[in-house]
């Protein structure tokens, strides 16, 4: 054997490390030798697999496979390369340097997609970020499978193309004697399409307007809420409706929140970008990494970073493990979660409304009617103790949701509509937008607490006085007192108001279940 190759080649692909795509050079080179195929470049198994595949998908279009010693490199060598995406590639680059292929414009362009043996290609996750990434690479053309070209074309100025089987890759690219193959079509019985479900209406919620409100501001001003009440109360009614008063996410927002879905494996190409807020509520049996994401191999976000821009409820959040509750607590006040392992290191964004919702206690007749409360001292106290304090200071409303009266349950008489207070929503989210647009927030839950304070400060030096005596306590931290202020600006926005003032402020701390003369 030469240490020369007899021949060499090159494609192009991209791998997705949290939501950032890294063009890769997959580097293929044929040498005297036993036969055989040597991947390097720091795959994972998905990856390394792609030697089979590739080889049997190739044999499939009715082309010889080189019978000779192929080594297939992936550059840059010193980042892994997880999943399937990079089949394509290896395909191709594979062909090239077989001299089976002949235009060696394919080693310009983009592939993305998963080979099965028959030469199916199969679509993946991660096709919007690896686009963005290869067309701010300087390549814009891709090639990807049919059923992601919608996805890919999401991304300005690429130029995509769709295929559904490696013959059709192999005949563009100049091979002789392809057997022109379809993908073979599982015979399945047409299931009935699937009615969108019903828009949950907040008109549904009888009585509770004290949590209806808290609920308003919430999500005017993208605050955290805590609901706590004994069972039947409305909580979990109250937070399912709260996706349903915030407004469309602008082209920014719906970028990104499309970008996480389709790293995670939840978007669906046809939808085109997710517009939406989404809404994402775990079972309290979820653990730390369905929570916040993880992985051995590969990097995948969990509820909190897919609830991105929108709503993440943790139903009967005192039964959630405290080691879960607690890996929340930077990400909610941070709007990021940092995933690192000894080979890898991902940032997801996370810019969440946090909604906890609990009973009083184990048997959930603590609060209101306390005479059917049979539970010890030991545990009520132990029941507390699941929520820690340094999370409850991160929530900015907490409301006590009291059991409705059944005369009034029994009445006709309806709130207002989810549609009514989402309007007022949006009033006060455009308020907030026009008042931002020259910093890096968006709405006013977002706004670093110092920055506000001298903010508000600014306009009115007297108006945080009363807080100042609140502050000296310790019921209320400075992280509490930057909380007090921003929901007391979102009072203000709701109220058609060009700052807070004193009835505002009240009203925050009354919404943090403090009160001013505390």
């Amino acid at each position: 054997m030469t240490g020369q190759p007899l021949r060499a080649a090159r494609a192009l692909s991209v791998a997705v490390v949290g939501l950032e795509g890294l063009l890769v050079e997959v580097e293929s080179a044929l040498h005297q030798g036993l036969p055989g195929v040597q991947l390097i470049g720091l795959p994972d198994t998905a990856a390394a697999e792609a030697r089979e595949r590739v080889r049997a998908a190739v044999i499939a279009t009715g082309l010889t496979w080189p019978s000779l010693r192929l080594v297939v490199n992936l550059r840059p060598a010193d980042v892994r390369k997880s999943g399937s995406a990079f089949d394509v590639a290896v395909a191709v680059a594979v062909l090239l340097a077989a001299g089976l292929a002949t235009d060696r414009r394919a080693e310009n362009r983009v592939h993305l997609g998963e080979l099965g043996l028959d030469g199916t290609v199969h679509p993946v996750h991660g096709v919007l970020p690896a686009v963005a990434a290869a067309v701010a690479a300087g390549h814009p053309e891709v090639v990807v499978p049919s059923e992601n070209v919608p996805e890919a074309e999401l991304v300005p100025g690429a130029r995509v193309t769709g295929v559904r089987h490696l013959s059709e890759v192999a005949h563009g690219y100049g091979a002789e004697g392809v057997r022109m193959l379809q993908p073979v079509a599982l015979e399945r019985s047409t299931p009935a399409p699937v009615a969108e479900p019903a828009a949950k209406d907040l008109a549904d919620v009888i009585g509770q307007e004290q949590a209806r409100h808290a609920l308003e501001v919430a999500a005017a001003g993208g605050h955290h809420l805590f609901l706590s009440g004994p069972p039947g109360a409305g909580k979990s009614m109250l937070a399912a409706r709260l996706p349903g008063l915030l407004p469309d996410l602008d082209d920014a927002a719906a970028v990104e929140v499309t970008t996480v879905h389709s790293v995670a494996g939840t978007y669906r190409s046809s939808s085109g970008l997710i517009r939406r807020p989404p809404y994402e509520a775990p079972h309290h049996t979820a653990s730390k990494a369905a929570i916040i994401g993880g992985g051995s191999r590969t990097l995948q976000p969990g509820a909190v970073v897919r609830a991105h821009r929108g709503v993440l409820l943790l139903d009967e959040a005192a039964e959630f493990p405290r080691t879960v509750l607690d890996t929340l607590r930077q990400p909610i006040e941070e709007g990021q979660v940092v995933l690192a392992r000894a080979s890898q290191r991902a940032i997801f964004p996370c810019r969440v409304q946090l909604v906890l919702a609990a009973n009083p206690c184990p048997c959930g007749w603590a609060s209101g009617k306390a005479l059917r409360c049979r539970c010890t001292p030991k545990a009520l106290r132990d029941y507390a103790g699941k929520l820690s304090g340094p999370l409850l200071d991160r929530v900015d409303i907490r409301v006590d949701v009291a059991a409705v009266p059944r005369a009034q349950l029994l009445s006709s008489r309806r709130g207002e509509t989810s549609a009514t207070v989402a309007a007022r929503v949006a009033a006060a989210r455009a308020a907030q937008a026009e008042r931002w647009k020259d910093t890096p927030w968006r709405t006013n839950a977002e706004v670093d607490g110092p920055w506000l304070r001298d903010y508000t400060g600014r306009i009115d030096p007297h108006l945080l006085t009363p807080l100042k005596r609140v502050a000296d306590t310790p019921e209320l931290s400075m992280r509490g007192v930057d909380r007090v202020v921003r929901v007391a600006w979102t009072l203000a926005d709701l109220h058609g108001l060009e700052h807070p003032g004193p009835a505002e402020l009240g009203a925050a701390l009354t919404l943090r279940n403090r009160d001013l003369d505390a």
